[in-house]
């Protein structure tokens, strides 16, 4: 069997296998919390490959290696500012939104819980989120199909629009009939492979150089300062501003709507614990190696004479030509996976913003549930067809889209999610205007202040103007307090008080 076909025949197993694993989740989805939660039963170890292989995308093997490979170790910050938010994000806000969401009239969707945890009549709020929800989702899932094009055009010298038509295709498949189900165990294999991806291909890579030494010399001889977290150079302001500006990036995990849900699936609060354990020894593992395979890529590129057009592919290409052909398949369709595990999680999201979020606040009378599921499979397929015409012309690198889209649920949920698990008196109006604030400051401050991340601006400026409308409107409600009461019962916090340790009362939460 030739080479190409051993490729082709890894990427075909790997195809399949989505495919059944979705048509699995499709026989136990069987109503619509099933679908767009997963019944609140994932377990630990499930929610955690999940989040984080819907978490990094093909940004994860295509993007950070491409951009550690340009302009060098700098842009490893990027991955520093992910850890620490990430990190945050399981310790704070997993518990308590997994036990906030289900006293909060059980909410199943992030703006749901905003309506029921703020006790907004007017439904301004949760539609309010779910526009913003398509807007920038519909921009995410384009960047993934643009990454799946980007891989076949590659990988295979493949006509672009064909690739993108094959990853959006199989993945529209398995999440159009799997729902939360399916996206959440194809992640657990899609994580696994891009794991063991980033491991086998920079290892090879520096085998084949000759080592960590010659590694070392290559670099620092074909790009001075690729190795000095500033960038080689004296530490001045516009270094200090590109450091802050890439570990902001951390900022955005509080907001994304793909990845809090999983928090909301988990079984029970108390299992964040051990899925934290999971999901950050894999992401540590992963980023590493993403960083290790853009530096390595520089000296392994030089070493056989390669010109690489592309920097996103610095991965793709030294699997190809490093592995044997089957392990090479399974390497590349490992980028597939890192490409689909997160298109299929927001489309997920983008269904439930549509029926969940506007569909039934406008609708006078209760649809059935089975009306519902089917209205879900359907949004499904809508949003993927929006994404993929906005994907059949690329303006932008994968990581231009995805750091924009990041940015924009950073800035506009991000606040809104802290301070309704957090402060008491936070308000529908406090939210509202903070959730413009972030949404429109991300295009705001893109034009404004290009030089800075647009997240951390925006975040800042909808996380005043959330406090201060919030303090001019707040009015005391019995019902918010019980929930304050309940969650922390739920989740078993244990807070100091005035030195003594133990469970606050209700009139002591902040």
């Amino acid at each position: 069997m030739s080479a190409e076909l051993l490729t082709f025949l890894a990427l075909a197993l790997y195809l399949i296998a989505m495919l059944v694993i979705g048509y699995i989740a499709y026989r136990r989805t069987t109503d619509t919390e099933d679908y767009m939660l997963g019944g609140r039963n994932l377990p630990p170890w499930v929610a955690a490959l999940s989040a984080g292989a819907s978490d990094m995308s093909g940004w994860l093997v295509m993007g950070l290696p491409g951009a550690i490979y340009l302009a060098g170790l700098i842009e490893a910050w990027i991955a520093i500012g992910l850890t620490i938010g990430a990190y945050l994000n399981w310790l704070l806000v997993a518990p308590r939104l997994r036990a906030y969401t289900e006293v909060s009239r059980n909410s199943i969707t992030v703006p749901s819980f905003f309506e029921n945890r703020l006790r907004d009549s007017t439904h301004l709020l949760r539609i309010l989120a779910g526009i913003v929800i398509l807007v920038f989702f519909t921009l995410y899932i384009s960047s993934g199909m643009v990454a799946g094009g980007f891989f076949f055009e590659s990988s295979f010298n493949s006509d672009y629009i064909l690739g993108m038509t094959i990853v959006g295709g199989v993945t529209l498949l398995y999440t159009l009939f799997g729902g939360f189900l399916g996206a959440s165990f194809t992640d657990v294999v899609q994580g696994i492979m891009m794991l063991l991806a980033l491991i086998v291909v920079p290892v090879a890579a520096v085998i084949t150089i000759g080592g960590f030494g010659e590694m070392g010399a290559a670099i620092d001889e074909l790009a001075p300062g690729h190795l000095s977290l500033i960038g080689g150079t004296a530490l001045t302001g516009g270094t200090i501003l590109a450091i802050i500006s890439a570990l902001a990036w951390g900022l955005g995990y509080f907001g994304q709507p793909h990845i809090i849900v999983r928090f909301m699936a988990l079984r029970s609060p108390r299992e964040a614990k051990s899925a934290r354990r999971i999901g950050m020894t894999w992401m540590i593992i992963s980023l590493f190696g993403a960083v290790f395979s853009g530096l390595v890529g520089i000296a392994y590129m030089a070493s056989q004479g390669i010109d690489l057009t592309n920097a996103e592919t610095v991965v793709l290409v030294m699997a190809q030509t490093l592995l044997n052909p089957f392990v090479a398949g399974l390497v590349l369709a490992a980028v597939l996976a890192a490409i689909m595990s997160t298109i299929s999680s927001q489309l997920i999201v983008c269904s439930s913003a549509l029926i969940e979020d506007l569909y039934k606040v406008v609708r006078k009378t209760p649809p059935s549930d089975k009306h519902v599921l089917m209205l879900g499979r359907l949004a499904v397929l809508v949003i993927a067809v929006i994404a993929v015409i906005l994907a059949l012309v690329p303006d932008d690198t994968v990581l231009g889209l995805v750091s924009f889209a990041w940015a924009g649920f950073g800035a506009a949920f991000g606040p809104l999610v802290l301070l309704s698990l957090f402060w008491r008196r936070f308000t529908n109006w406090g939210a509202l205007a903070g959730m413009l604030v972030g949404a429109v400051g991300v295009f705001v401050w893109d034009v404004v202040w290009p030089e800075m991340y647009e997240l951390l601006p925006a975040f800042i400026c909808a996380m005043v103007v959330a406090v201060v409308v919030s303090l001019l409107t707040y009015h005391p409600d019995s019902e918010k307090q019980q929930e304050i009461h309940k969650e922390f019962a739920d989740t078993g916090t244990l807070l100091t008080v005035n030195g003594v340790r133990g469970r606050r009362a209700v009139r002591q939460v902040p």
